[in-house]
């Protein structure tokens, strides 16, 4: 197992690749951080990728990045690299995911490049990719990129070079996109005279949110919002990481609070007494809205609440459960026929607008359900189902996890054991969940029970017992 120094190292000197794109630490060598050589490398993959799936001599691809330091000097990085293959772009410049994900099949391009580390610190930084619908690679794609980065490649002669154009326009274009959407009526919610506190992490949440709520009508108190990409607190929007938002909802007699992460597509609210609506829940509360009005099934990922399900079934219609990954919740969507999914770290994926998580989308569609409902926003929570769960993690260790799970798995034949992704038990007492992280060198615990106390027992438990297995 990794040493409390190797672990420290391993962190601060980090690069992940998968087939969901390429992210690092900034600073060090090629194969400890992103470096300006492997964001080159890993977008020479992604062009020969693209010009080989689209057939195009000469295709087209969108960018746009979250407000990280880092993030002027790798787009111009990945810019000039998709350039030198022939590759046109349009750049976004600062943008969100979401807004990319629209972006790339509204302007007909083939494919979509997002600058961002999510949740991450702000010395991460990340590229992921986008197909020509504006949703994430699949494995083989994403393994072709990989294969691609890898191999010898010849760049574009002079004449044959790429062209970049900027086009700052999208975000207010993803605006007037929601206000469109038929289960987002800005009639009542200007009507209601809202005050809403918005945590944008200074990254481009502190543009997009703010400007969703006016165009709403709802008076808004900025917390962070000046897009610096030095964020005020860890990124991740969690309870523990809100108490300045938590802190200007009660003392501005606001409504509710709003918290996205650096790239929006996480969403998370404050209830009008500062207390934490749980990101949990923001995937409940929409989908009992879009089924209040239009009953159809739903999904969310293996590690999020029991409360979805038991809510679809209040209305009659049917919940699946997927592998945890945006693409793996997006195709359980389309075979399902799901009209709502999304994951429970505050990710809404609303079919009818994109495959794609968007708080903007999700601000849209609570705020219409909130004031129809004509409820305090805690008053609101309270309709739902009171579970609890419980997210910690372990440091990755160099090797043996598949051993030590396998070993869990013996130790539990009380337990309904659910493999699809890492390892799942299902208990009288609630869930616990395992699995390696897609993003992070860490093993995910993630437990829900009745209480908080139940639930950090129960991930406690098997926490501890992975841990003497490693």
């Amino acid at each position: 197992m990794l040493t409390s120094n190797s672990i420290l190292l391993y962190f601060v000197r980090m690069l992940i690749k998968s087939i969901s794109g390429i992210r690092g630490t900034i600073g060090g060598v090629p194969g400890e951080a992103l470096t300006p050589p492997d964001v080159v490398k890993f977008a020479t993959g992604y062009a020969l990728w693209v010009k080989e799936d689209s057939g195009l001599e000469k295709p087209v691809v969108v960018i746009g990045r979250d407000a990280r330091i880092s993030g002027p000097m790798v787009s111009l990085l990945v810019s000039s690299t998709l350039n030198s293959l022939g590759v046109d772009v349009i750049d976004l410049g600062l943008s969100t995911t979401p807004t990319v994900e629209l972006a790339v099949p509204e302007l007909g391009a083939q494919g979509g490049i997002i600058l961002t580390a999510s949740h991450n610190p702000k010395n991460w930084n990340a590229l992921k990719l986008l197909n020509s619908k504006g949703e994430f690679l699949n494995k083989l794609a994403g393994e072709k990129v990989l294969e691609f980065s890898e191999s010898e490649t010849s760049y574009s002669e002079v004449d044959d070079l790429g062209k970049t154009t900027c086009d700052d326009t999208w975000i207010k274009w993803h605006v007037d996109h929601v206000l469109g959407l038929d289960l987002v009526d800005a009639s009542v919610i200007r009507s209601a005279g809202l005050k809403v506190a918005v945590d944008g992490v200074n990254s481009s949440g502190g543009i997009a949110i703010p400007m969703l709520l006016e165009a709403l009508g709802v008076e808004v108190v900025k917390v962070h919002c000046d897009p610096t990409g030095d964020f005020a607190h860890n990124p991740e929007p969690l309870p523990h990481h809100l108490v300045d938002l938590s802190n200007a909802v009660v003392e501005y007699g606001c409504h509710l609070g709003i918290s996205v992460d650096p790239d929006v597509d996480r969403l998370c609210f404050v209830t009008e007494d500062g207390s934490f609506f749980g990101e949990e829940y923001t995937l409940v509360a929409v989908a009992d809205y879009v089924l209040s009005k239009t009953p159809g099934n739903t999904v969310s990922n293996m590690s999020s609440t029991r409360a979805l399900s038991i809510v679809t079934e209040k209305h009659g219609c049917s919940y699946t459960a997927s592998a945890v990954g945006e693409v793996n919740v997006v195709e359980a969507i389309r075979s399902t026929n799901a009209i709502i999914g999304g994951e429970g770290n505050g990710g809404i994926i609303y079919p009818t607008s994109h495959a794609g998580r968007d708080a903007l989308v999700g601000v849209g569609m609570f705020l219409t359900h909130l004031v129809e409902k004509g409820l305090r926003c805690s008053a609101l929570r309270a309709t739902y189902p009171d579970l609890v769960i419980c997210k910690d993690k372990i440091e990755l260790p160099e090797s043996g996890v598949e051993d030590a799970l396998d070993q869990l798995v013996k130790n539990h034949p009380d337990a309904e054991i659910n493999t699809v992704d890492g390892v799942k038990f299902d208990l009288e007492e609630g869930w616990v969940h395992l699995r390696r992280s897609n993003t992070e060198p860490i093993i995910r615990v993630y437990a829900e029970s009745a209480t908080e106390a139940d639930a950090n027992a129960l991930a406690g438990r098997f926490k501890e017992e992975l841990l003497s297995l490693l």
